[in-house]
């Protein structure tokens, strides 16, 4: 059975791999996840803010002035929260490198343009076969418009590809008013791939304490449905690569994603709930479907199930809402 696929230029086996995680911070784990078969490694993000305090550090130490960003600095996150610092990110990128065989994906995650932008450079140095952009932004303010919060992004992705060759994705929103018209634009910029989606971590509060607090919970599979709607809304009308990240827990739930026209799936939760072994799960389950069904190869099933192959994707979206309301029976 072949399973290979290409994602990002990348001819890969298989489109299994893990997505940004911790899973990646230890090298025996990175060796553990090649063992069991990841087609790529996908490091965890590199932030913006990581970047920025470090400028700070810097410009502290150059000027007699050491304390005049006192009051941004209290915004960010202790530098002890952060796995890794900037330069230890690229110390990893690079023994990460020498210890597996297969493409190590990098990632950088910001909200807005700045300098840190200019370290995508240092990490293509560093050996990065392929760079993530992660832009994570809450659009708070009213004032805030469509195309404001577009512009952003898209800003970003080109300061980034003004400064690298390797190929880029961005990790997507689901929350654009034109998703597709978006996906062009990116695409137009020379983006080489597209990753749905970020997934945005919710926080809570404490009502004794009175205060708001980060709160994390895994994915379930329940999330995927969100994902495959617009794998197959994309699928052939981008000329990139699609991944899809959150919500696979299961072979049955990579098909989906792969019918809907996923070239790479992510995984994260599932692998933090079984263990890096459960990779070969997800891929022996994947291949022992597609013989059961009769299938060739993955890319015979790669998009057959996109709206690329519905004649009126609109009125079959409209269709399918109206059919699922009248599931419900009291």
């Amino acid at each position: 059975m072949n399973l290979s696929t290409n994602y990002l230029g990348l001819e890969l086996p298989h489109p299994f791999m893990p997505g940004a995680s911790p899973l990646v911070d230890n090298i025996d784990e990175v060796r553990r996840l090649e063992d069991a078969g990841a087609a790529a490694i996908v490091m965890h993000s590199l932030f913006e803010e990581q970047l920025e305090e470090e400028a700070l550090f810097e410009e502290r130490h150059m000027h007699v002035h050491e304390h005049s960003f006192a009051e941004a600095v209290t915004y960010r996150p202790p530098a002890s929260d952060f796995a890794l610092e900037p330069n230890q990110y690229l110390d990893h990128l690079h023994r990460i490198k020498q210890s597996v065989s297969i493409p190590v994906i990098a990632s950088l995650n910001g909200s807005r343009t700045g300098g840190w932008t200019n370290y995508s450079n240092l990490i293509q140095k560093a050996g990065a076969d392929a760079l993530e952009i992660n832009v994570y932004f809450l659009p708070a303010a009213a004032d805030d418009s469509n195309d404001d919060v577009e512009e952003r992004t898209l800003e970003i992705v080109r300061a980034v590809k003004n400064e690298i060759t390797i190929p880029t994705a961005v990790k997507l929103s689901p929350f654009f008013s034109s998703l597709p018209r978006f996906a062009r634009q990116l695409n137009g910029l020379g983006v080489e791939g597209m990753i749905l989606f970020n997934r945005f971590y919710q926080p809570d509060i404490d009502i004794e304490g009175l205060e708001v607090v980060p709160r994390i919970e895994l994915s379930t599979s329940a999330e995927l449905l969100l994902r495959i709607r617009w794998l197959a809304a994309l699928h052939g009308q981008v000329n990139a690569s699609l991944a899809v990240s959150g919500g696979v827990h299961t072979p049955e739930d990579a098909i989906k994603a792969i019918m809907a026209g996923a070239d790479a799936v992510q995984v994260v939760s599932a692998l933090l709930r079984h263990g890096s072994g459960y990779l070969r799960t997800l891929i022996d389950g994947t291949q022992a479907w597609l013989e059961e069904h009769d299938y060739e190869s993955l890319q015979q099933m790669q998009g057959s199930m996109s709206l690329q192959h519905c004649p009126n994707p609109e009125k079959f979206e409209r269709v399918n809402y109206l059919r699922t309301l009248q599931l419900w029976k009291s």
